[in-house]
């Protein structure tokens, strides 16, 4: 493996734990795990050299990684994989979905922690639609990829949207596209349409009614809308 490829390869891992220790809701593992991950990162060599020049004791005497995550980082260097890394993603497929879920919505996974203490929202009350969701997809990217989509669809028409939504919108996934943006114009407030006959602008009252436009046109306000 190329210089230092060890390092980039080893830092997303632990990255992607210490994520994953922040959706089970853990304390102190995941800072541990980001500050491991920012020691091998700025590591002045390839950890994987390290390793075989040194050992284990090698990979231990690098400042902010501790016992257990340096054999984790052994495990790599041996195994190109990290079995803890396997058994927290299962733990957390339901947690991942939902957390996603709510991301497409704004709210991130810090805010939602929030939100879950603050008015008791916890991931229990959407694990039966996340589950649901999972075994229609059959993996998480795959119900990430149909979640963003209905919440493109939605958003784009002004409506809300639920994990339910997606389940019920999941046969027609294919045919789902978000309604396309125009540039339309508007006089204080109101719409205004351009007539291709008459070559002129008219703006369109709030009782529907088309009043010829007479103003100067730098006035006119255009806005982007679905």
């Amino acid at each position: 493996m190329p210089k230092k490829e060890w390092n980039k390869k080893l830092v997303a891992l632990l990255e992607e734990i210490a994520y994953l220790e922040d959706l089970r809701g853990t304390e102190y593992r995941p800072m541990a795990y980001r500050r491991a991950a920012t020691a091998i990162e700025t590591l002045g060599m390839d950890i994987g050299r390290l390793y075989k020049s040194q050992g284990f004791k090698g990979i231990q005497k690098i400042q902010g990684v501790g016992k257990s995550i340096a054999q984790k980082a052994e495990e790599y260097i041996r195994t190109k994989k990290i079995a803890y890394r396997d058994e927290l993603w299962k733990k957390t497929v339901l947690r991942q979905i939902v957390t996603y879920f709510f991301e497409t919505k704004g709210v991130s996974l810090a805010a939602l922690k929030r939100r879950a203490r603050a008015e008791n929202i916890i991931y229990g009350k959407y694990a039966k639609s996340a589950r649901e969701l999972f075994l229609l997809a059959g993996s998480v990217e795959k119900a990430k990829m149909a979640i963003k989509k209905v919440g493109e669809w939605a958003v784009s028409r002004g409506l809300d949207y639920s994990l339910d939504t997606v389940i019920k919108r999941w046969l027609e996934l294919d045919r789902l596209k978000p309604k396309k943006a125009v540039r339309k114009a508007f006089y204080q407030g109101d719409p205004m349409v351009w007539s291709e006959t008459k070559k002129k602008w008219f703006v369109v009252t709030p009782d529907n009614e088309w009043l010829e436009f007479a103003d100067d046109e730098s006035k006119m306000e255009w806005r982007i809308v679905q």
